[in-house]
């Protein structure tokens, strides 16, 4: 059974404006899975509606097994939420704060688990620090404590790395590992496409409020990673030659380039073919390259597809 469940989700705000259309997505425990899209695409209010933030229009949700409308409160208790926004009282220390976030909850108190998850943010060295001291790195890491104080079982991240340097970055990424070793599921979003490459299972689209993909990455990442050989030709040429229709061959740069598409998994790329071929044509080229299309190439792809 999956952890999060979500079934034709659809959210329209009294504007008239509709943020969401009929989403369906089931999220399975342990993964880490990237919700990827541009500014605007309901992101942020698909996380919103599931923590019970923001009320949905039609649809069920339900997180570890409690329907987040009937059951809200054993719902939201799975669940912890770093927002993109850093709010914590200023002139709170550390500890204090992530204690009061456990109180929130109804959790006994429990010193030995906050210590433990502020050892593993490297925090404890400032665990008695006022917030408002420290750097915003840091205070992203507080955030992510106070969302992990009450023990979830599900944990998101909103743009979790917005705004954080390189080095930090990579920080976080081995501290999402690490939860997902210890059972946590983790659902992020994010527009950094480094960051859905290098961290998700799974990676869902969504653009205009609708989703239009989830797939495992590297099952995304082979069918649609496509390299190109591009040749720089001697002489450019006004139409692809006759007799090479079977290939798939673009001119590019006023004709100076002959541009071949390939699967970069198959078996055969076709290359020694086509060599020989342009040879037996006469056409001659000074250079060659090939290029790889990236996550990022496949999601602007993507969205620019669900656009048109």
């Amino acid at each position: 059974m999956p952890i999060i469940s979500i079934e034709g989700l659809s959210k329209t705000y009294a504007g008239g404006f509709q943020a969401l259309k009929s989403i369906d997505l089931a999220i399975e425990k342990g993964e880490i899975f990237a919700l990827l899209g541009p500014n605007g695409a309901g992101k942020t209010t698909l996380i919103g509606i599931i923590c019970g933030l923001v009320r949905m229009t039609a649809g069920r949700v339900t997180a570890d097994g409690h329907d987040i409308q009937k059951d809200f409160r054993a719902a939201r208790a799975k669940i912890g939420l770093v927002p993109q926004e850093i709010s914590t009282d200023a002139f709170e220390t550390v500890w204090d704060t992530v204690k009061f976030s456990r109180g929130l909850f109804g959790k006994a108190p429990n010193p030995a688990y906050l210590e433990k998850v502020l050892k593993d943010l490297s925090l404890w060295d400032k665990k008695d620090a006022k917030i408002q001291t420290l750097s915003g790195g840091m205070k992203r890491r507080v955030m992510i404590a106070k969302a992990l104080s009450h023990e979830p079982t599900i944990l998101f991240l909103d743009e979790p790395t917005a705004g954080v340097d390189v080095e930090l970055r990579r920080d976080m990424w081995e501290m999402v590992r690490g939860l997902r070793a210890n059972g946590v599921t983790i659902i992020l979003t994010t527009h950094y496409i480094e960051e859905a490459e290098e961290m998700a299972d799974r990676i869902g689209v969504i653009s205009q409020g609708e989703l239009i993909l989830v797939e495992d990455k590297q099952v995304l990442m082979r069918k649609l990673g496509k390299k190109q050989l591009t040749l720089h030709l001697q002489e450019p040429l006004a139409t692809v030659p006759a007799g090479l229709e079977d290939y798939q061959l673009a001119l590019a740069n006023d004709g100076a380039d002959l541009v071949y598409s390939f699967d970069a998994q198959a078996e055969s790329t076709g290359i020694a073919e086509l060599m020989k071929r342009l040879a037996e044509r006469g056409i001659d080229f000074k250079d060659l390259q090939t290029q790889e299309s990236s996550l990022e190439d496949i999601f602007v792809s993507l969205v620019r597809g669900a656009r048109a």
